[in-house]
């Protein structure tokens, strides 16, 4: 049995493997290259690496490939209601002709997937400022992150857009409170991260600017700028000092929960990047939460320098 697909213009310069998963489900990445290897996945007629970028109007053709349903899991989509349209478009801090920046809530994903249902990419799609076209994600932003994020209106802003967060040509800042004190109070960190797919463990190195900006015994205030961008890598990199971020479930030091907060005290605090030599730059205030643990544990903040 083949299957043949056509490369639209919006996958161009895309790996293959972050295309099959976008386009045929998620499939770990050891599979992916098992078929890869076998000739089973074949680009323009040719074997290649999982590495391989892929261009508009090439040709993927998939043999004998049957995906089991606990591989392949449909998305989620959401319907969501007039009222959560309407308190997410209050978030909104810049709308022009081309893309929106709003001040993300925490607990909303970006995008729909197989455990996440509620997600900006639906929520917009049925907002009035999408009329006559449709909402692009361009960068990640986690789930439980709250803070600035970036929608483009059109397939040419959104290439645009995600070609400058490939090239790391836009800044991002994050503000975090942390379990504990952190010892020195700016420098840079430097870890090789560890993340599996599927069996395959893969090893990826990450970098962070990082400056406290308050700090007491029981917690500190951190303003974080990272180089890489790699899963979870802030989390993962306080989590490494064994100062994990107020409210992470995942990346915490015990398993006793209690008192924990129920939001992640991660904050995307400001995005800057430069287009047609134009500079932006975006801010998104703190959320309550975040604002009441600062208070809380003794932590002042007023603004960055």
């Amino acid at each position: 049995m083949k299957k043949s697909y056509i490369v639209d213009s919006t996958c161009n310069d895309m790996r293959i493997d972050r295309w099959i998963r976008l386009k045929i489900g998620k499939i770990p990445q050891g599979l992916i290259e098992k078929y890869l290897r076998s000739g089973k996945i074949k680009l323009n007629k040719k074997k290649i690496k999982s590495s391989q970028k892929i261009r508009t109007k090439d040709n993927i053709d998939l043999f004998n490939i049957e995906f089991k349903e606990s591989i392949v899991q449909k998305k989620i989509k959401f319907n969501p209601s007039k009222e959560v349209i309407k308190s997410n478009e209050d978030q909104i801090i810049d709308n022009n002709d081309n893309f929106i920046v709003l001040n993300k809530s925490s607990g909303i994903s970006v995008q729909g997937g197989t455990k996440s249902k509620k997600n900006l990419v639906d929520i917009f799609s049925k907002s009035e400022i999408f009329q006559g076209t449709k909402p692009y994600s361009v960068h990640r932003l986690d789930k439980d992150t709250s803070g600035v994020f970036i929608m483009a209106k059109n397939r040419e802003s959104a290439q645009l857009l995600t070609s400058l967060f490939r090239l790391r040509k836009v800044h991002k800042t994050y503000l975090a409170i942390c379990h504990g004190e952190l010892i020195k109070d700016s420098g840079e960190w430097k870890d090789d991260l560890i993340r599996y797919d599927g069996e395959k463990k893969i090893i990826e190195k990450a970098k962070t600017l990082y400056k406290v900006l308050d700090k007491n015994s029981e917690a500190s205030l951190v303003e974080l700028k990272p180089i890489t961008g790699r899963k979870h890598q802030l989390r993962k990199q306080l989590y490494a000092l064994g100062q994990p971020i107020f409210g992470d479930i995942k990346y915490k030091v015990s398993n006793n929960t209690r008192g924990l907060n129920k939001n992640l005290m991660l904050h995307s605090y400001q995005i800057k990047f430069i287009i047609n030599d134009v500079k932006h730059t975006y801010t998104a205030l703190l959320p309550d939460y975040f604002r009441n643990l600062l208070k809380t544990k003794r932590l002042s903040f007023s603004g960055l320098k």
